[in-house]
């Protein structure tokens, strides 16, 4: 297992080897988070790299994975742990066929860790022995106030209490991610025992290089154009503004139709891979997309 790096430049070095192209304020709270042992919050639109980021850590650290993903009413059964009640009532009747009757020794059995469920809040704070994984608890804006709560102890002791059980706590902290993409705001006490970052889109020149790692197959003039293109979509006050994920999604469609640069009706034709949004989509067809594509072309013309 690598050892964690030592520097914020060796946290670029890290994230860059699994093609994730950080700015040195991402890397520098990365680095922190790492050596402080700190969740990392990280907040911003859908598809700029936010979940990307743990799986990259995981991969780069060769560490477990282990996701949460948050929506509406998710709630401790599904999220922490739950009883084997099957197994439970089996070994009830096993206990009464063959006649015990000693109700503490039986309690204890029912409750034990072997009729324990791990949900992944209690995956991740592992077992002796195991390294440290990766804990992304993803989307958790998704989520209500109850289980923000509810996660105030595993983030600041990293240990869960389970009435029945006890406290199982981390022989070594996991190294948590939690990603927002603000739909609604996380209350400051879950804040306090994180370290912030928003997760801004990436300037072009950096979306080209992502593009470059990503989509390797993708020509340079059809890559120049659909950065080009999709910076400037970021400007028109979209209903929703394409990400890097849709950038890179884009770049491989395009190529998957042997497409060597962009023109209108491939981008009419295309855009389902780009935008989710049909208004954006009208709007875009329209001849909005043309004057985009005629800037983008003028612009790449005269850069050179």
């Amino acid at each position: 297992m690598p050892p964690l790096p030592a520097s914020i430049e060796e946290t670029i070095a890290l994230l860059s080897r699994e093609d994730y192209l950080a700015g040195r304020a991402l890397a520098t709270v990365v680095f922190l988070a790492l050596q402080m042992k700190r969740p990392l919050f990280l907040e911003g639109e859908a598809g700029v790299g936010k979940t990307e980021i743990a799986k990259t850590l995981a991969k780069a650290l060769q560490r477990p994975l282990i996701r949460l993903q948050c929506y509406e009413g998710l709630d401790v059964s599904s999220a922490v742990y739950e009883w084997n009640y099957p197994a439970q009532m089996l070994d009830i009747r096993l206990s009464e066929a063959v006649g015990i009757k000693d109700r503490k020794k039986l309690e204890s059995d029912l409750f034990s860790e072997r009729h324990l469920i791990r949900r992944p809040v209690l995956q991740a704070l592992g077992q002796a022995g195991e390294p440290a994984p990766v804990f992304l608890i993803d989307e958790l804006d998704r989520t209500d106030e109850a289980f923000e709560a509810f996660l105030l102890e595993v983030l600041s002791d990293f240990q869960v209490t389970i009435p029945e059980f006890g406290t199982i706590k981390a022989t070594e902290p996991p190294i948590v991610v939690i990603t927002t993409n603000r739909t609604r705001e996380i209350h400051d006490a879950l804040k306090r025992r994180c370290l912030y970052h928003w997760v801004d889109y990436p300037d072009a020149e950096q979306e080209l290089e992502i593009v470059r790692r990503k989509a390797p197959q993708c020509g340079e003039i059809l890559s120049r154009q659909i950065v080009a293109y999709v910076q400037k979509l970021r400007t028109l006050d979209l209903f929703k503004n394409p990400g890097v994920a849709e950038t890179i999604d884009w770049a491989t469609a395009l190529t998957e139709l042997d497409r060597v640069a962009l023109d209108p009706e491939t981008i009419a034709d295309t855009l389902g891979t780009l935008l989710k949004y049909q208004d954006d989509i009208a709007r875009i067809q329209g001849g909005e997309g043309a004057r985009v594509l005629s800037e983008v072309k003028a612009e790449l013309t005269a850069a050179g």
